[in-house]
């Protein structure tokens, strides 16, 4: 695996978490502890990324999301209906979440 060198990142890591990433590089047979960080940290920048597009896909979905929740709508009747309801059972001590 060719790569090249556009850009670096210099990171402060105690002497025990180096031995720890320098041990878990060799036991998965990478070529240098530089190969298996850059290795773990695009894994994981791009599993982010994935979580994130799975949610919300679109640009258009996340301004849908966020609008809704900056300018929720206004409760309609069963809302209001469900939402005395569940008072009535808070008042009377009964947890609805366990039934």
């Amino acid at each position: 695996m060719a790569t090249t060198v556009n850009d670096r990142i210099d990171v402060r890591i105690s002497k025990e978490q180096k031995e720890l990433f320098k041990y878990a590089s060799e036991l998965r047979g990478f070529k240098s502890l530089t190969e298996f960080v850059v290795f773990c940290v695009k894994s994981e920048a791009n599993k982010i990324i994935n979580d994130n597009n799975t949610i919300l896909k679109s640009m258009e979905d996340k301004k849908i999301f966020f609008n809704a929740l900056l300018n929720p709508p206004v409760p309609n009747d069963k809302l209001k209906k469900a939402q005395l309801t569940y008072n009535k059972f808070a008042e009377n001590g009964i947890n609805i979440r366990n039934t």
